[in-house]
């Protein structure tokens, strides 16, 4: 009996959008991104190809390594690789730099712990200026943090987030209310 293969077909499922806002705010931010994991390799993909239909091809990343626990030297994005470069000493841990044919952007980056509810405060910039939303990226970092070192041996007991499912529909409908420019 002969098998056929056809390789044109992916089981893979597509990975889900970039949960993304594009509110530019004074203090050089292009907008802001919330990641579901701390994987780049996962989720810039949906990233650079959202942003790719807006500020043209993405083709170089820089982020700092401080929240990242692996960096990747490249990421595709259809067909296409994208440079991933890191700097601890010109890249704020909580930016993102994109670069394109168009220039460079920059983008707040939410740590993937983030409630739904703050999130999307955070992404609509409801009169919230870059350093109060750094701010609140990083204390939102350093609990995530001490909830891990607690987790890994730490006095207390493990935290149980919201499963993602019910946090990605609570900022759907948060983040309906907030419109791109």
């Amino acid at each position: 009996m002969a098998v056929t293969i056809d390789r044109t077909t992916s089981s893979r499922r597509a990975p889900p959008p970039a949960r993304l806002s594009l509110t530019p705010a004074p203090g050089g931010l292009d907008g802001t991104w919330w990641p579901r994991s701390r994987a780049l390799t996962r989720e810039l993909p949906s990233l650079t190809a959202a942003l790719g239909d807006l500020w043209g091809r993405i083709t170089g990343v820089t982020v700092n390594p401080a929240y990242w626990p692996v960096l990747p030297h490249w990421v595709s994005d259809a067909g296409r690789t994208v440079q991933v470069d890191w700097s601890t000493e010109e890249q704020d841990p909580h930016r993102l730099t994109l670069f394109s044919a168009d220039g460079r952007r920059d983008v707040l980056v939410l740590p993937p712990e983030t409630g739904a509810d703050a999130a999307a405060q955070l992404m609509a910039g409801d009169g919230i200026d870059v350093p109060a939303r750094e701010q609140a990226a990083e204390r939102i970092a350093a609990r995530s943090r001490e909830e891990a070192w607690e987790t890994d041996g730490g006095a207390g007991g493990p935290s149980c987030p919201a499963p993602a499912h019910r946090l990605d529909r609570a900022f759907a409908r948060r983040s309906a209310e907030v419109r791109e420019p």
